[in-house]
């Protein structure tokens, strides 16, 4: 087992990691920007480094800083959470260079499943279900062109490097496929320094559905149920719950056994989620998989009593998994908390925050590195806390959510609990009735105060 750990990464996740860590006996090493000085993270680590000024390429993207914190500090294994590094095929090389345990995804398999076209092509191979759409990268837009006519509008161009839904377009008539065409690519280009493309059917009505799975070093692999993540703000989730309620147990065996089948084919190891979307008649088809662990793996540990974190360092250390498949017998559902106005279009809102009081109470958990006094930067990623609930339904989880929101306060700041509070009473929520188009028609009032 690995004696010390650093964690190239910053805020919740990077102070989830080291609770798991510290019981399992495992000596951390956090690493942060100056603008992260404060964070909790650092302060809970047994050692920290500083990496670099508050801007991510210049600290939590310098692999140069983070090897060299990991020397220094004699790490044995880096932990590079989600976002910033994790799927980064060099990095990974690079640890495994320096004798240093990568504790996810091989070069390799990131190169494999990191390119959505080479990862589509791999799935069908495995006998996967796909969405129709061009083989592979389109060559240019004659090519675009040709496959939008054989798959049938509408359509949806992808950034073969992309993520966050930057480079996506979805088109409805040859019309506007040009302009689409230049956009995505040019937004692709400037985000990833890539501008392949690759093109999918739309399809029409979805959820996101995905599967969490885990794979060992000998090639075996289960999966640990799903997670619905369908409602989404410029393809960026907002809340997911885990079992979704437009499940069957039937649509679970069919999906699960595919995210298995996908894993075991490309003989993944460390946790990852295959990523499906799923049409009104329940026709799942991959989207993508991703090779790290997930913002939203606590609702899946919730429902099945399960620390993803510690089955992530175990299968690093060579420790073989049960090969068991789980499946949900509670119900739980994350709301991510940013400071962002909803009343403002979602604007970011970072600034010092003034007051804060944490919900508590049964089947209540709250993943976050801030507290009250606490700045937060301008830097990152607005996310500063995701509030849990955990009950027997549904309905309690649902119930259980509305109290935690009700209690939770963060002043100084704008924040998206009143949106999440809103939420929560949403007919077509309550019913489970969402598709990843929900945001589309929400509207969300005025403030209290006005």
């Amino acid at each position: 087992m690995f004696k010390k750990i650093l964690i190239a990464n910053r805020g919740e996740i990077a102070l989830r990691i080291i609770r798991t860590c510290k019981e399992m006996g495992i000596q951390t090493v956090a690493v942060y920007s100056t603008a992260d000085a404060d964070s909790l993270h650092v302060k809970f680590a047994d050692e920290a480094v500083c990496i670099g000024p508050p801007s991510s390429s210049e600290s939590y993207l310098k692999i140069p800083h983070i090897i060299a914190a990991a020397e220094i500090t004699n790490a044995d294994a880096i932990h590079p959470g989600y976002g910033f590094l994790s799927e980064n095929a060099k990095f990974s090389k690079i640890c495994s260079d320096h004798g240093i345990k990568f504790i996810g995804a091989s070069p390799e398999m990131i190169s494999k499943m990191g390119d959505k076209a080479t990862a589509k092509e791999t799935m069908k191979a495995a006998g996967v279900p796909c969405v129709p759409g061009s083989e592979g990268i389109l060559k240019d837009f004659n090519d675009c062109k040709k496959t939008a006519k054989i798959v049938g509008y509408p359509v949806m161009l992808k950034a073969t490097a992309g993520g966050g839904g930057r480079g996506m377009r979805a088109v409805w008539s040859e019309e506007e496929l040009l302009p689409a065409w230049e956009g995505a690519r040019q937004e692709s280009k400037a985000a990833f320094g890539n501008d392949d493309m690759y093109m999918e059917k739309l399809i029409e009505e979805p959820r996101h559905i995905e599967i969490q799975i885990v794979g060992d070093s000998s090639g075996k692999a289960c999966h640990l149920s799903e997670r619905d993540c369908s409602i989404q703000r410029r393809h960026q989730k907002l809340t997911e719950e885990v079992p979704s309620p437009f499940m069957t147990d039937e649509l679970r065996s069919k999906m699960g056994e595919a995210a298995v089948k996908a894993a075991q084919f490309i003989k993944y190891e460390g946790a990852g989620t295959v990523e499906f979307l799923v049409d009104k008649h329940r026709n799942f088809f991959f989207m993508e998989m991703n090779t790290r662990i997930q913002v939203e793996h606590p609702i899946t540990e919730q429902v099945i009593d399960f620390d993803l974190i510690r089955e992530q360092i175990l299968v690093a250390a060579g420790v073989p998994i049960s090969g068991k498949n789980y499946l949900p017998n509670l119900h739980s559902i994350e709301c991510r908390i940013n400071a962002e106005d909803p009343f403002n279009g979602f604007r970011p809102s970072p600034g010092k925050i003034t007051t804060l009081h944490a919900p508590g109470g049964h089947g209540v958990r709250l993943d976050t590195h801030v507290y009250a006094g606490y700045t937060i930067p301008p830097n990152y990623d607005s996310m500063i806390a995701k509030l849990i609930t955990t009950a027997q339904t549904r309905e309690e989880a649902i119930n259980k959510m509305k109290r935690a929101l009700d209690e939770f306060v963060i002043e100084g700041v704008k924040t998206t609990i009143p949106f999440h509070r809103a939420l929560m009473d949403h007919p077509d929520y309550l019913k489970g009735e969402y598709t990843t188009k929900f945001m589309e028609s929400f509207e969300m009032g005025v403030p209290e105060e006005e």
